[in-house]
């Protein structure tokens, strides 16, 4: 059962705005289970591993690994320890964290994002096409006209004037082209939702993309792996995905997947302990422990990390790469260089956007360095890092402000508000519910590959209703002038009539009859 705009908007609604009916608040000492409504500022209170956030704050003792794609699009799990601030609907995954309580309830950032959305409106300006605006607009002169005639030229030619009926065949015709455009894009994985879509598309001049999980897989691959020591390359592989293998996480995922592709077999975890804050601890066969996770996690399991990876760091660091450390007993034993995975096809299709003279832009809620350099790899025009969701739509509206059309590109919860600001929206097959339920189109297949193709059929659409409304008009001159120089009787001017009509007809149906236009 379809979803209606009123129901994706109160869900998203819901999803920020869920608050637990109890938390653990701090109280000389003791973790008290409070009821959530009873929760006052500047009140510490504890999150465990698995539980979400419901309220800002700041960290005032623990570490642990928080999960904010949610509301931020960032990929990768955020390290966070006293000092640093949480964000309500967000996850803690591992650790565990004592946060003091800066806001609550409806005064959180994810609070403020549902408010956002139950405050925009619900349907854009319907876009009535040319032609029925002409057909409005001639009724009454077509009337006129009749009337003008019946004295002169009797009751017969009176009536074979109103069949002139300027544009008003569109009525029948635009439909049919808009059918026949959708059935085409239908076949290329696109499913557009709206048709006007279609119309407002061919006016773009500004694509706005979302990075994480848009221009970028969620998952990040493994781009080298650095081994001291005497180990090989595989032993410290081997090592980080036996940790990891419980783990649900993108790079958790990544690694145990480069453990596959190499064949590699997990080794027999001795204990079931994990002591989990920035990383891993677990004890396997020989009682080695092997320790995976960041340089912060190596310190202050006071870890000693050779002076060797400190190039490695501040590279990784320009590049926007990531590093995972794996440290055996209590030697470094290697370090796992993660680096975005670009959607197949991605520098091509940016390539080919700007050929045609539109403007390109990334806005996302990852940090500065990552984004700068996709942006810089991809050839993007213009990026925007570190911005929350509802900073999103405020960049889109700015850009319209000066005077773009700007189509935006999500796939995430933190889109929906830009998903609704933007001219047309489009998300992909398996992104959140909300990005798909808020935009007017969806990539079904999933890559960007086919987005030129859209931008050709809007541009094929536009040229179709053109040349229908000539189709339409002109045939209204010929039956006017006919009448009055030619002597058209009423049954020359309906033939002329459904003339025009089938021609209109076979023209917006073309693309689906011509073998050819069908071929992938």
């Amino acid at each position: 059962m379809l979803k209606t705009q009123d129901q994706s908007k109160q869900s998203l609604i819901n999803l920020f705005t869920e608050v637990p009916q109890f938390v653990w608040v701090l109280r000389e000492g003791v973790e008290l289970q409070t009821p959530f409504e009873q929760l006052r500022l500047g009140d510490t209170i504890a999150i465990h591993a698995g539980e979400w956030i419901p309220v800002d704050g700041t960290i005032t003792e623990g570490i642990g690994y928080i999960d904010q794609h949610k509301l931020t699009g960032e990929a990768q799990l955020a390290e966070k320890t006293i000092s640093d601030v949480v964000f309500a609907a967000t996850l803690l995954m591992s650790g565990k964290i004592y946060v003091q309580v800066d806001k609550a309830g409806n005064e959180t950032v994810a609070a403020k994002i549902g408010e956002i959305i139950s405050k925009t409106t619900d349907y854009k300006l319907s876009l009535q096409t040319r032609g029925e605006q002409i057909a409005d607009q001639s009724a009454l002169p077509t009337l006129t006209m009749g009337a003008i005639t019946l004295p002169i030229l009797g009751p017969t030619s009176a009536v074979a004037i109103l069949y002139a009926s300027f544009g008003y065949n569109m009525r029948i015709i635009a439909p049919l082209s808009v059918l026949s455009c959708l059935n085409m894009t239908a076949e290329k994985g696109i499913l557009v939702k709206d048709g006007r879509a279609l119309e407002e598309l061919r006016k773009v001049d500004t694509v706005v993309f979302d990075k994480t999980g848009t221009l970028t897989q969620e998952q990040p691959t493994i781009a080298t792996i650095y081994t001291y020591s005497t180990y090989t390359s595989d032993e410290i592989l081997r090592y980080a995905a036996t940790a990891e293998h419980k783990q649900a996480h993108p790079i958790a995922r990544a690694i145990l997947q480069e453990a596959q592709v190499r064949h590699l077999a997990l080794l027999p975890i001795d204990t079931a302990v994990y002591e989990m804050g920035y990383g891993l601890k677990v004890w396997v066969e020989d009682d080695k422990l092997i320790r995976v996770g960041s340089a912060k996690f190596m310190k202050l399991e006071k870890v000693i990390i050779p002076t060797d990876i400190d190039p490695i760091q501040a590279s990784c660091h320009e590049q926007g790469t990531s590093l995972v450390y794996i440290a055996i007993n209590e030697q470094i034993g290697g370090v796992i260089e993660l680096r975005t995975t670009i959607r197949p096809n991605t520098e091509q299709v940016i390539n080919e956007l700007h050929r045609r003279g539109m403007t390109t832009v990334i806005i996302s809620g990852d940090h500065q360095k990552p984004t700068q350099q996709l942006a810089r790899e991809l050839n993007i025009d213009c990026y925007f890092a570190e911005i929350l969701p509802e900073k999103k739509a405020g960049i889109i509206r700015q850009l319209q402000q000066e005077g773009k059309t700007v189509c935006y590109i999500g796939d995430g919860i933190n889109d929906a508000i830009a998903l609704k600001t933007a001219n047309v929206s489009i998300s992909l097959r398996g992104a959140a519910t909300i990005a798909t339920d808020m935009a007017q189109i969806i990539l079904m297949d999933q890559h960007l590959d086919h987005l030129p193709y859209l931008f050709d059929q809007a541009l094929n659409l536009d040229h179709k209703m053109k040349n229908n409304l000539i189709l339409t008009i002109i045939p209204g001159f010929i039956c006017i002038g006919g009448v009055y120089f030619l002597h058209f009787g009423l049954l020359t001017v309906t033939l002329l009539y459904n003339a025009s009509l089938v021609a209109g007809v076979v023209n917006a149906m073309w693309p689906m009859i011509e073998p050819t236009s069908r071929i992938p």
